[in-house]
């Protein structure tokens, strides 16, 4: 079976796509699956193709590729948009780079289009070594997905199942040109090495090692499917309803958690976690562990990459973005009706107030108190403690004050009777939708 009818059927689940968008680097991978979805078109009913072709800037000899894939293109009759992108000098320039990459891709899929990428088998095998040698779990294992969601759409890998050899004959078969990456032959990046060095030392003894391998990340990849199902098993009760859910914050009940066994807690917390933040190391896990054994009057914090974990009123929160920022001290003066943003915490809508006195929106003072029907003179502080208002949440809280006191406390039921009405303001906290990865 050729290429072209073998990549066909691997097409067939996204053929109905709205559009099919193209990841073209001008190398050689690329530049195959863009001509074969090409050629198919001129005799399949496929969606409209379009190529991407992102620009880093990291290298002078970049700065030739945009006008090689936008001859490759205009042949081909092809739709190319260029982006340019600014990669951050820090951390991993390639990890930076991939990030930028993917960013910009997000930006531009439209919904349920597909975004296709190059990957093949060759590829594959080395990510599993790569993996390998760094000590990764059984979902770093399972290398690639085939597919995976990505923005409003899917990003695709159509040629996991060709090795680079079938894609260099067709390429040769069809005379097609590409451009070459110089940075590909530094060894002094993992990738490179363990293609130049290792991959060709391995299929000396092992002809198939990379059909092998690749297979291997498949069976990985069903057992990671495996340990998802029983994550999300054990998470049904975990996640019940935290009594306070128009904080709309991710939570878990620890109790839950703690009655499972080691290692199923840990798999639960990584399938729970797994769309906020980067995966902690073995080590790290040690931050978890602190957590959740704390004494029962801590206050404990378990830090990751792109949040933090935070342990009150029995249940673990996932914070991040603004909710990992103090709010600034400030009183607004509000009026019956009006809706008024709060910085970098949400906004409230403030009911219809009596006409008698000077109305403000802020936040608790310290030593503050509220007059309590029926119980005098209540300290706000341990008012919110005896209400079970997570730590993290009672300074954010806002407060509704008349002529200086306490009239009214935003989204807290229990106090409807007890400090005015509660549907005198109304708050609506920040997300934590900025850690999501």
């Amino acid at each position: 079976m050729t290429l072209r009818a073998r990549l066909l059927e691997q097409l067939a689940p996204w053929r109905a796509a709205p559009a099919w968008r193209v990841a073209l680097s001008g190398g050689l991978d690329s530049t195959v699956l863009l001509h074969a979805l090409v050629q198919l078109a001129q005799r399949e009913s496929l969606p409209p193709i379009s190529a991407i072709h992102i620009h880093h800037g990291l290298q002078a000899a970049a700065d030739a590729w945009p006008e090689h894939c936008r001859a490759l293109c205009a042949g081909l009759h092809v739709p190319l948009e260029i982006v340019y992108v600014q990669v951050e000098d820090t951390g991993s320039l390639e990890q930076r780079a991939r990030e930028a990459r993917y960013q910009a891709f997000t930006e531009r899929l439209g919904a349920d289009e597909v975004m296709f990428v190059a990957q093949h088998r060759d590829d594959q095998a080395e990510t599993l070594l790569f993996r390998l040698v760094r000590g990764a779990g059984v979902q770093g294992l399972a290398a690639m997905p085939v597919i995976r969601p990505l923005g409003a759409g899917h990003l695709v890998r159509p040629l996991l199942g060709f090795s680079r050899a079938e894609l260099q004959e067709y390429a040769d078969e069809h005379g097609l040109h590409w451009v070459e990456d110089p940075s590909n032959s530094d060894e002094h990046f993992s990738r490179n090495y363990l293609r130049q060095q290792v991959m060709p030392q391995l299929a000396k003894r092992w002809p198939q090692v990379s059909m092998a391998m690749a297979r291997s990340a498949a069976h990985q990849a069903e057992a990671g499917e495996l340990l998802d199902e029983l994550a999300a098993i054990d998470l049904l009760d975990a996640a019940d309803s935290s009594g306070i859910g128009w904080l709309g914050l991710p939570s878990l009940n620890l109790e839950v958690l703690r009655g499972l066994s080691e290692a199923r807690q840990r798999n639960a917390l990584r399938f729970w976690l797994r769309p906020f933040t980067r995966m902690p190391d073995s080590v790290h896990w040690a931050g978890w562990v602190a957590l959740r054994d704390a004494d029962a009057d801590a206050v404990p914090v378990w830090r990751l990459h792109s949040g933090e974990l935070r342990r009150t009123g029995g249940r673990v929160w996932w914070l991040s973005g603004c909710w990992l920022q103090p709010v600034a001290e400030h009183e607004w003066p509000v009026r019956s009706g009006q809706a008024l943003c709060l910085p970098g915490n949400g906004r409230v809508e403030v009911g219809v107030l009596p006409s008698v006195g000077h109305y403000t929106v802020g936040y608790r003072r310290p030593g503050e108190v509220a007059e309590v029907s029926g119980r005098g003179r209540r300290d706000l502080k341990r008012l919110l403690n005896e209400l079970c208002i997570p730590v993290f949440v009672r300074d954010r809280l806002p407060l509704l004050r008349r002529d200086g006191a306490v009239v009214a406390i935003a989204n807290v039921p229990q106090l409807r009777s007890i400090v005015g009405d509660r549907g005198l303001i109304n708050w609506i906290p920040p997300t934590s939708d900025q850690g999501l990865s």
